[in-house]
């Protein structure tokens, strides 16, 4: 047994050890947040930034990481895809942060990858993407097409029965990546390739009466066509308006959307678009304790009851609280070590079950189809068991043969028939 002296001598020694580690630990720890607060991307970007904010609160109010406070450092690069890698350097060189949470586009995240593999630095991603990337310094918090893209079109060939698709993106790498994608998937399924139609917009695009035009001819034949849209930022407000100006109805055309959730639809008058659909790894009415605490706790700290909460708020979630759990493991912030630390980490979903992050860096998470409702919420109608994320598609022939895992390979892009690691191309 143990004396009392031995006791306090035990207490003392590991608060001295406290003591030695929050010293070693420049305080406060910086943290970056990299979203566009102006800008076409704003609307859906400026919320992912609040949620950073109110997370680092909360960390705070914990007592923060190994000892120290958290300190937000926030950089506007304003829906430009150039200015985000310097707002990056900025933020890692001038600012000194030790990891950074960013980006909506592939673009600006593709962007951004130079910067961090030349300076070591974290960046946590939390938008669904085009996958076809896997980098030692980005974890991927969003979905993979195979957790988003490929389950939808699986929900439209099965249960709506479409026959025709019009693939309609905004015109950059995710929209057109994930389109290739698909297109091979959907021949693999036995769609023609005169069956599918593919059209890409500027960002910010508002005339769409001689696209939605072209899609309502596609099923001239009788055959049902469906949309399966990549259509990012404010442009979806000028496309959502001219179906209901066309008079397409969800049961007409139904629309699968990949970057339209809560956030986007509280701008937009939803009673005609009653039926269409989304598909994400949340929605907000998901009903789990979990979601009501998180959802409460949003609404206490905007001060808002009408803020709704999305997707990518539930991805940044995920992977601050991961990212916190993974320097705690660690005991340092040191990008390395931390980096390792990720790999395994586990998280509760908001939407129930765990999220588990992969040695490819990308989180198994499960894949929520939802329908849109009258007040802007959505009906959740499908809900699958959590899916590890894959960094590289099975649809495509260049990266079927690639795989990702950087703890045991120690490559993001390693091809099994010439067991080499490939280099990835980091810019775009």
């Amino acid at each position: 047994m143990f004396s009392k002296l031995s006791i306090t001598a035990l207490a003392t020694t590991a608060l001295v050890g406290l003591a030695s580690a929050a010293a070693a630990q420049d305080c406060p720890i910086k943290v970056g947040v990299l979203h566009s607060l102006s800008g076409t991307m704003a609307i859906s970007e400026t919320t992912l930034k609040d949620t950073m904010l109110m997370l680092i609160e909360k960390q705070n109010e914990k007592g923060g990481v190994l000892g120290c406070q958290l300190e937000a450092v926030v950089k506007d690069p304003a829906s430009d895809w150039p200015l985000f890698a310097e707002k990056a350097r900025e933020l890692i060189s001038n600012d000194e942060v030790v990891v950074t949470f960013g980006s909506w586009t592939s673009s600006s995240r593709k962007a951004v990858l130079p910067i961090l593999e030349e300076l070591n630095a974290l960046y946590f991603y939390p938008v669904q993407y085009e996958g076809e990337e896997s980098s030692r310094n980005v974890f991927y918090t969003g979905a993979a097409p195979n957790q988003q893209a490929i389950p939808a079109v699986d929900y439209f060939l099965e249960e709506l029965g479409v026959e025709k698709f019009a693939l309609l993106g905004t015109d950059y790498v995710y929209p057109r990546t994930t389109n290739r994608i698909l297109e091979s998937y959907l021949k693999d399924k036995g769609i023609a390739a005169e069956d599918i139609f593919v059209n890409y917009t500027p960002f910010g695009q508002s005339d769409w009466a001689t696209i939605v035009s072209d899609v309502v001819a596609l099923g001239a034949d009788g055959k049902q066509v469906g949309v399966i849209s990549t259509i990012n930022g404010d442009a979806n407000i000028g496309f959502y308006k001219e179906l209901a100006a066309a008079n397409v109805s969800a049961d007409d055309i139904p629309v699968v959307a990949f970057s339209v959730g809560e956030e986007e639809l509280s701008g937009l008058d939803t009673s005609n678009l009653v039926g269409h659909l989304a598909a994400w790894n949340y929605f907000m009415t998901a009903d789990t304790p979990a979601n009501a605490e998180f959802i409460s706790a949003w609404h206490a700290y905007i001060g808002d009851e009408k803020r709704v909460t999305n997707d990518p708020m539930e991805a940044h979630y995920i992977g601050f609280n991961m990212w916190v759990n993974a320097v705690e493991a660690a005991g340092t912030t040191d990008v390395d070590a931390v980096r390792e630390a990720m790999w395994g980490q586990e998280f509760p979903n908001l939407t129930g079950g765990t999220a588990v992050m992969g040695t490819n860096h990308h989180l198994s998470k499960p894949v929520l189809i939802g329908e849109i409702r009258a007040d802007g919420q959505f009906d959740i109608i499908s809900q699958t068991e959590p899916v590890p994320g894959d960094a590289w598609t099975d649809f495509l022939p260049e990266s079927a043969v690639l795989t990702s895992d950087w703890k045991e390979l120690g490559c993001g892009m390693y091809n099994t028939q010439t067991e080499t690691c490939v280099q990835m191309k980091s810019n775009y």
